[in-house]
């Protein structure tokens, strides 16, 4: 790794190294806190979590061959050479900040309240066609993971596209010195962590911090149909916006037309640029993923991209498991989309199930971080799912009783005929799927990441 020697870490994050004098001046080849992934000549970060403490793998890693570690305390045996801090996870951002300042290559942050992660992933397809590039993997996008996915970047790296997720204020500053992005793209501001960030504002104001750490003329790509991020039009330059359409066509440089959904194959749409047009397939289900591939487009053109090289890589992308992936079996299609949700994202899953084809079934948990409207925003979900006329809505969780009482009114103000069920656990659901799913049905899969509903997709991927 670039000038990470023992003695320019330990500057860097104001540690003391001890140990032989000559490794000071020794390179690490990687670095780690987790101590199954440690290998010879590299760096473990010892930190403490709620149930285990690092420093306790210490001795283990050392005979491993790692050439240091980062402790908080004096490991207890042996002459093996350690940086002594105060808090190891400062200790990983401030490492993080110096290491990414030795890289020359171009970052893309990425933030927004919805979709970070699959117009992440759009990115890093587009901007790979032409970059050797480097991508946060998984959800690596806090302020342990985001200094995590700078550690693995190396000298031949040309790009690198980089998650930022947030839920306070100031987190995202600090992610900002970290990262110090290049370019950014911020997808939308929506309803999330409203209960630290108070109200779209407060989550405007929040995500903006990205902007903290970067140059002032350095390019941003916006949501050109978010009007909270409309309002940034007069307080920074180099703004590019990118639209699905309507008042976009008017006022961005980027936006679609002749949008086709075609279910759960995907979307064609025409996009339109400064340079020209381009007809593409979107091979990830949900009109939603049209933002993705502008944001993408946006990015390219940015980066000196063609439109043929831009296709391709729209064209290449891949949805991971939990986001719009998609499973089909014998017995079902099912849309996996569990891994988060908010109510604009649930939302967009149900207007995608509610265009498939054959029994229509949703399986929808509790949203979490909603703050004091919470049980406001379920009940509306519960509400819109039964507006979409889908054949089946089944309700999990303690927040998922009151998507059950909105689509309960739903149904009984309209005389309509979805068919309602709640369970207060995954496993009550599970015990009687089969009393309630047909052969063929299409299924969405959706909840919040901490109502586990992996265990529903892995249950049903199963038949």
């Amino acid at each position: 790794m670039k000038n990470m020697t023992l003695e320019n870490m330990a500057n860097a994050c104001g540690g003391s190294y001890y140990g032989p004098e000559e490794k000071k001046k020794e390179e690490v080849k990687g670095i780690s806190i987790d101590s199954r992934t440690i290998e010879e000549n590299w760096m473990f970060v010892a930190t403490k979590g709620e149930r285990v403490d690092g420093h306790s793998f210490i001795p283990d890693v050392f005979k491993k061959g790692a050439l240091c570690v980062i402790s908080e305390q004096k490991p207890a045996e042996g002459n093996d050479s350690y940086i002594l801090v105060e808090d190891s996870f400062q200790a990983l951002k401030d490492i993080a900040e110096f290491y990414r300042e030795q890289m020359k290559l171009t970052i893309i942050g990425i933030t927004g309240s919805v979709g970070k992660t699959s117009t992440k992933e759009m990115i890093a397809a587009v901007v790979g066609e032409k970059y050797d590039t480097l991508k946060t993997e998984g959800n690596f996008n806090n302020e342990v993971g985001v200094p995590l996915t700078i550690f693995r970047l190396r000298d031949r790296h040309q790009a690198a596209v980089v998650e930022m997720g947030i839920s306070d204020f100031g987190e995202m500053h600090r992610l900002s010195r970290i990262v110090k992005p290049d370019l950014c793209v911020i997808t939308n501001i929506g309803q999330c962590h409203l209960e630290n960030l108070g109200d779209l504002d407060g989550v405007l104001q929040a995500k903006t911090e990205i902007f903290d750490f970067m140059k002032e003329d350095a390019p941003v790509i916006l949501n050109g149909d978010d009007d909270k991020l409309l309002t940034l039009k007069e307080k920074r330059g180099n703004l590019t916006y990118f639209s699905t359409g309507g008042k976009g066509e008017q006022q961005t440089e980027v936006f679609a037309t002749h949008v086709e959904a075609k279910g759960i194959l995907g979307t064609d749409c025409m996009i339109h640029t400064p340079i020209g047009c381009i007809k593409v397939h979107i091979p990830i289900p949900g009109e939603h993923m049209v933002n993705n591939a502008l944001a993408a487009t946006a990015v390219g053109l940015k980066l000196s991209l063609s439109l043929e090289e831009i296709k391709s890589g729209i064209e290449k992308v891949k949805a991971l498991a939990g986001r719009s992936h998609l499973i089909v079996t014998e017995q079902y299609t099912i849309l996996d989309d569990c891994y988060n949700a908010n109510p604009i994202s649930m939302k967009a899953a149900l207007d995608l199930l509610a265009d498939t084809k054959g029994r229509r079934c949703a399986v929808l948990g509790s949203m979490f971080e909603l703050g004091e409207k919470e049980k406001e925003l379920h009940k509306e979900i519960g509400i819109y799912g039964v507006g979409k006329q889908l054949d089946v809505i089944i309700a999990i969780g303690e927040l998922g009783r009151y998507i059950y009482d909105g689509a309960l009114e739903k149904k009984e103000e309209g005389k309509l005929p979805t068919e309602l069920f709640y369970f207060e656990t995954v496993e009550a659901f599970l015990s009687v799927r089969q009393d309630i799913l047909k052969e063929k049905d299409a299924l969405l899969i959706k909840a919040s990441h901490g109502m586990n509903f992996k265990v529903i997709v892995e249950e049903l991927s199963l038949l």
